[in-house]
């Protein structure tokens, strides 16, 4: 079993304890509320015992620098992060006063820094302190957490386990919600394989490192970006920037940053499609898992008028199907690619194929071969995710390929590049283990067509494509109409189109449309032609076909062997019951 795997089986643990303080909310909130109450308190528990090693010399700051005008600079030096909490309480003073617990309760919080002020209001957190309050719940929810084993402080408590344990609440959270299947949790286990694609073949040079993720989450694909960089080059400066949607991730993410010694201005909240929070950045990687399968009519409006900037906006190439804007993400990601830069992003299968010639998608997928950006397509196997089962594959952009890949496309088919957990995480039934990820990276640093790995056991295959093998014209066939004579019917000299004979056809990018044509077409249908003024070029990626591998039906004597068994035994079975009842 890998690191990875092991550390997940710990922190799984971890996680059910913070979890099990939904007992004591049983009743007053329902199930679906648990994480009301819980993601803000894990924030906070988290905020106080990295804080509590510094809390006397703070206040001891504090009391120094309190009538000063600006303070923030004194204290956070006190505190040793980039946020404080002036307030004369902890956990443990606290709960030595259970009568006044709400007043002083909230006394803790307003010591916060406006940094985690801002944090906790992502939380909507007041509301749910009354709530807790009405309950009388607020005082036993505090000692829970105050128990040892919920301490998590960064003695015991990594930002890297302490991300784990984000994800993990947050995927129970959204599990009760009965979220869709493409508001997904990314695992480590997939994130690191992605990283290690981006990182692979970097040279670093102990420089600065700009990495963003555009549907950040709980922001751990960039706590993971940022623990990869610097285990390759401890020299190297990592600067992380992310936005999201969701206010409980959004917080969380903060939080994780503001720990972690970050910029948490970097953070930023908002819809990425219709609130571009980084509008003129460039990045040097750019890792990220959208939703897809989900509709973007709440930014139908803002896409639409940033898509008729042309060039000056982000979605010039085209625009996907109005039930699915996950290539809108690409489309985003491509326009902030530092010039020799790298993505990998998640997708499901429709981005491969989805829309006819001239339509959105379609035109998404030739603006980004035609501009020799795609470098790679991961398929990964089904049940990789926490919250859907389905097939999902990493796009590998790269906007300085290496003059070897030029117009060329890599297609990995790692479906088979897997190993079954011993217990599943929600949906998530098979792991990308170390050996999995080394075989994975391999092929896709080697470059070659190929088997890595066993055929008959844990494996992934290796295929390199031209660019324009993906692409197409469709040609318009017309066949004359007919008049009563069985004559074609005539206007301006020209022959009338049989619209109910009309048809169309296919022509690889690379063959002559005319030869094409004469070969495939006017052998069959003499009076055929082709109405080129509806010629459109289109691009798909049929993957799926390229490693379909042919599996030989059973023989029919061995059917028949076996149905004839069948019978026998049916046969059998009920002479017996007969026999008995009689």
């Amino acid at each position: 079993m890998s690191e990875i795997t092991n550390v997940g089986l710990n922190i799984n643990e971890k996680a059910t304890v913070i979890w099990n303080v939904a007992d004591m909310l049983r009743g007053p909130f329902k199930p679906h509320e648990y994480g009301l109450v819980i993601l803000p308190m894990t924030v906070v528990k988290r905020f106080h015992d990295c804080l509590l090693p510094t809390h006397s010399a703070v206040q001891e700051t504090y009391q120094k620098v309190k009538d000063l005008e600006v303070i923030d600079g004194f204290l956070t030096r006190a505190s040793g992060y980039q946020f404080y909490n002036v307030s004369k309480y902890t956990f443990d003073t606290l709960l030595a006063d259970p009568e006044n617990i709400e007043a002083n309760f909230r006394d803790y919080l307003a010591g916060f820094s406006g940094n985690v002020q801002d944090v906790l209001s992502k939380f909507d957190f007041d509301n749910i302190i009354k709530r807790m309050v009405e309950s009388n719940t607020l005082y036993l929810v505090i000692k829970e957490f105050n128990s040892p084993k919920g301490y998590l402080g960064n003695d015991k408590i990594s930002a890297v386990d302490c991300g784990y344990i984000f994800e993990d609440l947050v995927r129970r959270f959204n599990e009760s919600y009965g979220e869709e299947a493409g508001a997904h949790f990314t695992s480590r286990d997939i994130i690191y394989m992605m990283t290690d694609i981006l990182l692979c073949d970097t040279k670093f040079n102990g420089q600065n490192i700009t990495v963003y993720d555009m549907a950040m989450g709980t922001s751990q694909m960039l706590s993971c970006m940022e623990e990869r960089i610097k285990a390759l080059d401890e020299d190297a400066t990592v600067t992380c920037f992310g936005q999201e949607f969701n206010p409980s991730t959004f917080a969380i993410a903060k939080a994780d940053m503001m720990i972690r010694g970050g910029d948490p201005n970097n953070m930023r909240f908002g819809d990425t499609l219709s609130e571009d929070q980084f509008a003129g950045y460039k990045f040097d990687r750019i890792i990220s898992n959208p939703p897809f399968g989900i509709d973007w009519k709440r930014e139908q409006k803002a896409v639409e008028s940033e898509a008729k900037l042309g060039e000056n906006g982000r979605f010039s190439a085209g625009l996907p199907k109005i039930s699915d804007g996950q290539q809108l993400f690409v489309l985003n990601g491509l326009s902030k690619l530092a010039e020799d830069g790298k993505m990998a992003i998640v997708q499901n299968g429709s981005p491969l194929f989805s829309g006819d010639a001239g339509s959105g998608p379609s035109e998404i997928r030739r603006y980004m071969l035609e501009n020799d950006w795609l470098e790679a397509i991961v398929q990964l196997s089904t049940d990789q995710f926490m919250n859907t089962g389905i097939a999902t594959y990493i796009w590998v952009f790269n906007k300085d390929k290496p003059s070897y890949r030029a117009g060329k496309v890599q297609l990995i088919d790692a479906s088979h590049c897997y190993e079954p957990r011993r217990k599943p995480i929600g949906t998530k039934r098979n792991d990308i283990t170390e050996l999995c990820r080394n075989l994975i990276v391999k092929a896709y640093g080697e470059f070659e067509e190929g088997i890595y790995g066993d055929k008959e056991g844990i494996y992934c295959e290796s295929k390199i494509f031209d660019s324009v093998e993906f692409g197409y014209n469709k040609i318009v066939v017309e066949r004359p109409l007919l008049d009563e004579n069985g004559k074609p019917v005539l206007k301006k000299g020209k022959p009338v189109a049989d619209s109910s004979l009309r048809d169309t056809e296919n022509v690889p990018l690379d063959e002559d449309i005319d030869a094409y044509f004469a070969r495939e077409v006017l052998p069959y249908a003499p009076d055929a032609w082709i109405d080129k003024s509806k010629t459109k070029v289109g691009y798909e990626i049929p993957m799926t076909r390229y490693f379909y591998e042919y599996q030989s039906p059973e023989p029919s004597n061995d059917i028949l062997n076996r149905i004839i068994g069948l019978e026998s035994d049916i046969s059998q079975t009920l002479h017996t019951l007969l026999h008995k009842e009689q």
